[in-house]
């Protein structure tokens, strides 16, 4: 009869098989099953801490690396895992002590070194800027005077008046889909444009669905443009009848984060009652610096473009209500049972351009839902988990049905949690080309009832995720 460490080894092949064919969630149930029968092997801990590195659990990553060290203080592939955890939430002192502890472990290993090296350029890097920190920074858009930068005559696109354009909007497009850019004139006007609109929202806009028309609500795009080009493929393009709410995470780690933030704002501006948008926790610095879309933005175009790109994603709405029964914000709910609708709406989120590490606007763009009753810490490290009683008492207390948030990726492209008042929408299929999910949207109409769509992946041009990163220390997550 076999062992119970011969049991849960044999369970965790499964959950590297699991893992090999991109299936995160299984690879962790298999991995969690092993350590319920077996809980000495380390090298259990740290599989399970790099599936939940591919789900972006980065907290549970760390905790799981941690409690494989302790198991075996020489496991280098714990420290690895758990200083890419760290890496992953901005903890870089954290995340160097340990590529540190890799290096003295295995002192020929090169990939370890560059790391370490790369970190403490980060480290410093983040002491500096805190050390220049303005409390009130000018505007990003103060001296650059749009009107007198020049379209070159060879300029073999549509130009772009005051006002956008349908005509416009479907030559940027077609240019996007053919590897070109719009002039970089165009990309200010866009932003501009588009950050005066929402900087004039209210924190949570409220929509209802008139007869005879639809919503359609997208969770995160992150920078899949194809994906998106897809949704409205599928699904019909913003028009007179059909409006769209993107909420959050239109950029970063996909490399296609400016096509995809642009297409979004020449909607808006073309569109401003017909496109609504709110923030998400990749619509911010300290994530735009280490997932891509800085990069994107100085290789595409210049670093001006990022500057006012930031700029106007501290201006967009936290949250949309619809119809009075449906709440919809990027993370998720609150550290306080007490908190109501009407302190979203009395939020000033123009006084706060970044979300911080506590507070009102960090917990809804950074918060997630747990099976279990009550609050939890959270599995990324960053916020904390609420569960259905949590949920329920937000809603009745509100007078909402449910509250509709994204922010993780679900392999059905969707799910129904906390009996049906927590529902998750992922609009990334495929995620960063590495996890075989679905994407989904959600469709609303005048009677506001919620029909769900899935789809798949559609192709792209070879250009890997995170191509733009301005560094190299994300990678081998």
């Amino acid at each position: 009869m076999a062992t119970d460490q011969e049991l849960a080894t044999a369970l965790k092949v499964q959950g590297n098989k699991a893992f090999a064919e991109h299936d995160w969630p299984v690879a962790v149930d298999f991995y969690t099953q092993a350590i319920a029968k077996f809980d000495k092997d380390p090298s259990f801990f740290s599989n399970r801490a790099q599936a939940q590195i591919k789900l972006e659990a980065f907290g549970f990553a760390i905790a799981d690396a941690t409690k494989a060290i302790e198991l075996d203080p020489n496991y280098v592939k714990a420290y690895w895992r758990r200083a890419l955890a760290n890496t992953a939430i901005l903890s870089y002192k954290e995340a160097l002590k340990d590529f540190k502890a890799v290096v003295r472990r295995e002192p020929a290993n090169q990939n370890a070194k560059l790391k370490a090296a790369e970190c403490e350029k980060l480290v410093r890097r983040r002491e500096f800027e805190r050390a220049i920190e303005i409390s009130d920074p000018p505007s990003a858009f103060a001296d650059l005077d749009i009107d007198a930068i020049n379209v070159e005559d060879g300029y073999d696109g549509v130009r772009l008046g005051e006002e956008m354009t349908q005509e416009f909007l479907d030559d940027m497009v077609q240019r996007f889909k053919d590897g070109k850019n719009i002039h970089r004139k165009y990309v200010f006007q866009i932003i501009k444009a588009v950050k005066d609109i929402v900087y004039n929202e209210p924190t949570m806009v409220e929509i209802g669905v008139e007869s005879g028309k639809k919503l359609t609500v997208c969770g995160d795009t992150h920078g899949q443009f194809f994906d998106l080009l897809n949704i409205f493929r599928l699904n019909g393009a913003p028009s007179d009848t059909h409006a769209y709410l993107f909420n959050g995470d239109f950029v970063d780690r996909g490399s296609w984060s400016c096509e995809v933030a642009l297409l979004l704002y020449a909607y808006k501006w073309l569109r401003p009652n017909g496109l609504f948008l709110n923030r998400g926790n990749h619509e911010t610095d300290d994530m735009n610096k280490v997932y891509g879309f800085e990069g994107e933005c100085k290789a595409k175009y210049n670093e001006r473009v990022f500057k006012v790109f930031s700029e106007s994603f501290s201006a967009l709405p936290l949250a949309t209500l619809i119809g009075e029964k449906y709440l919809v914000l990027h993370g998720g709910l609150f550290s306080d049972d007490k908190i109501k609708l009407d302190d979203i709406r009395k939020l000033n989120r123009h006084n706060q351009r970044q979300p911080g590490q506590a507070g009102l606007m960090m917990e809804m763009l950074w918060t997630d839902p747990q099976p279990e009753v009550g609050r939890g810490p959270s599995k990324r490290g960053v916020g904390l988990q609420f569960g259905p009683d949590v949920t329920k008492r937000f809603c009745e207390n509100n007078g909402l049905e449910a509250i509709i948030r994204s922010h993780e990726v679900r392999m059905g492209g969707y799910d129904v949690e906390h009996d049906g008042r927590c529902i998750t929408v992922f609009s990334a299929p495929r995620y960063c080309d590495a996890t075989e999910n679905k994407g989904a949207y959600i469709n609303i109409g005048p009677e506001l009832k919620l029909a769900y769509e899935v789809f798949g992946a559609s192709p792209h041009p070879d250009i890997k995720p995170m191509a733009y990163a301005n560094n190299s220390i994300l990678s081998g997550m």
